[in-house]
């Protein structure tokens, strides 16, 4: 390799990581401050190539702003899917040690943060791929960087799938319970939590007797995470 090619690849590698690093600073930035108005997610779920038990001719979301969702749901929330959000910058090493050392895919979920999944719900698409765990660990890193906790876990509650067609806690408490977001009980904030990452399988409106058993679980888990004096400050109120 001639040193004029050398010098080429290496202008290009760093033109590269300038683009890929302001394409994706800018929305992350601006995101910080406005609601998003859709997600890759609910573009997908809205598709024509979307499977049909997916697929929805009517999404169904409202942004609901941080003050006017009950703690319940947070609480809920971290309690289920990521109990030390609070603590971590993004990744969860003792709970991705564990998924790789259990060598199971149905593992894969346990070692996936709040924050890796606002980054895939937001930008990315579902499909287990290196390049899509890739490109998430990207936008990971700068959601840390750029984005305070309680917006984190604000955005991670509007964007969450909770049922077919139904995205976020303002269309998942309208739907499911006839009340505003404000006003959802531990008990309903746990058993909108029990069903995921599966919404479509496991239902809010019909909960299995796993679902239940899985909601209680979140409920008693949520009640110990409330006594932490580190949650503090990451939800309403």
């Amino acid at each position: 390799m001639t040193g004029r090619l050398r010098r080429r690849i290496v202008r290009f590698a760093v033109g590269l990581a300038i683009v890929g690093t302001v394409t994706t600073v800018f929305p992350v930035l601006a995101m910080r401050w406005v609601p998003p108005l859709t997600t890759s997610f609910m573009l997908r779920h809205g598709a024509l190539f979307a499977a049909p038990e997916r697929r929805c001719d009517d999404v169904e979301y409202r942004w609901v702003g941080r003050r006017a969702i009950a703690p319940a749901v947070f609480l809920a929330v971290i309690a289920a899917e990521d109990q030390r959000f609070a603590k971590h910058q993004g990744f969860d090493w003792s709970a991705i040690g564990d998924a790789l050392e259990a060598a199971e895919p149905s593992r894969a979920r346990g070692a996936s943060t709040i924050t890796q999944q606002v980054a895939k719900n937001l930008f990315l698409w579902p499909e287990r791929s290196w390049v899509r765990k890739a490109a998430e660990a990207w936008i990971t890193i700068w959601l840390e960087l750029l984005w305070p906790k309680p917006r984190i876990l604000e955005v991670y509650v509007n964007v969450a799938q909770f049922g077919r067609c139904t995205f976020g806690i303002g269309a998942a408490s309208r739907r499911f319970f006839g009340t505003e977001p404000a006003r959802v009980s531990a008990e309903q904030a746990a058993l909108l939590a029990a069903v995921l990452p599966n919404p479509v399988q496991r239902r809010v409106e019909a909960p299995s007797p796993r679902v239940r058993s899985r909601a209680a679980w979140i409920a008693r888990q949520a009640r110990t995470i409330a006594r932490s004096d580190w949650v503090e400050g990451l939800g309403g109120g």
